[in-house]
């Protein structure tokens, strides 16, 4: 009885942290789809036509409102409402995350190794859905202000596509490899090693990850890479913003590799009471 309501407890706290994940993924998608209205009125010929609009209403002596200018203000205030709040509820889905894990972990290695991988499916999840990073390229232009040439949103999963699609495909398929298909396949078999380890499979299923260990720092690398990328990439002045995908990419990375230590551990223990 006393199991069953732990993990209750347990189930909770994961189904929370599943609302509040999925919440900020939403959050972050209608901020990116936000952003790329505002910044489709941002252009030249945009902002030559607003300009114009602008010495209109004041030539006008009030007779003339320019009514895109009140658009405008509402599309910004929209952005910074969804931004807040996709960051706000990242970060309760972080928490909830770090909680579970503090959690398990007074209650036993084997609950921390089974939680902590749920954690770091969803994590890994809505890291590899949800942008990353956000860039605009824009330039001062005389007499039209500050002018967007160019609006990129850059996501793992995303720009595995984008990859494909130009013909990169030794370095989408590298970035496949160890940003989807490894990290998805070793969370999950962690997760099957914590509920079965009695099964004689386990022993040779952690022994294979220990040996690719040396390949987890590739999460963080492909990270940074991405983080190097949009920093020095085109000839304007360049404005990058991360996004809440970041934050949920680099939590599972360190969950994953404390699951990885706590399942081993518990493998240790189990082995050494058989001798």
């Amino acid at each position: 009885m006393k199991k069953q309501i732990l993990y209750s407890i347990f189930g909770f706290l994961v189904g929370m942290m599943l609302y509040w994940s999925i919440s900020a993924h939403q959050k972050a998608l209608a901020y990116e789809k936000n952003t790329r209205a505002f910044i489709e009125q941002m252009g030249v010929k945009e902002q030559a036509q607003f300009q114009l609009k602008e010495l209109a209403e004041s030539f006008s002596l009030g007779l003339y409102q320019n009514e895109e200018k009140e658009q405008m203000e509402k599309i910004r205030s929209r952005q910074k409402e969804l931004k807040e709040t996709s960051v706000q509820n990242a970060m309760y889905a972080i928490l909830l995350g770090i909680g579970i894990l503090v959690f398990s972990f007074f209650v036993s290695l084997r609950t921390f190794s089974v939680m902590g991988s749920l954690v770091g499916l969803v994590s890994l999840w809505i890291g590899l859905s949800t942008p990353i990073m956000m860039m605009t390229i824009h330039k001062e232009v005389e007499y039209l202000g500050d002018v967007v040439l160019a609006f990129e949103s850059k996501g793992v999963w995303g720009s595995i596509i984008k990859l494909f699609e130009s013909g990169e495909t030794v370095v989408a398929l590298t970035i496949l490899l160890f940003s989807v298909l490894i990290p998805g396949v070793k969370t999950i078999t962690l997760l099957f090693v914590s509920i079965f380890m009695e099964s004689p499979f386990a022993h040779e299923i952690v022994r294979f990850f220990k040996m690719i260990g040396k390949w987890s720092m590739v999460d963080v690398f492909v990270v940074a890479t991405f983080l190097v990328y949009l920093a020095g990439n085109g000839g304007e002045v360049s404005r990058a913003e991360v996004e809440v995908g970041l934050y949920f990419f680099l939590f599972y990375v360190i969950v994953s590799m404390l699951v990885s230590l706590s399942t081993d551990k518990l493998l240790h223990s189990l082995k050494g009471r058989a001798d």
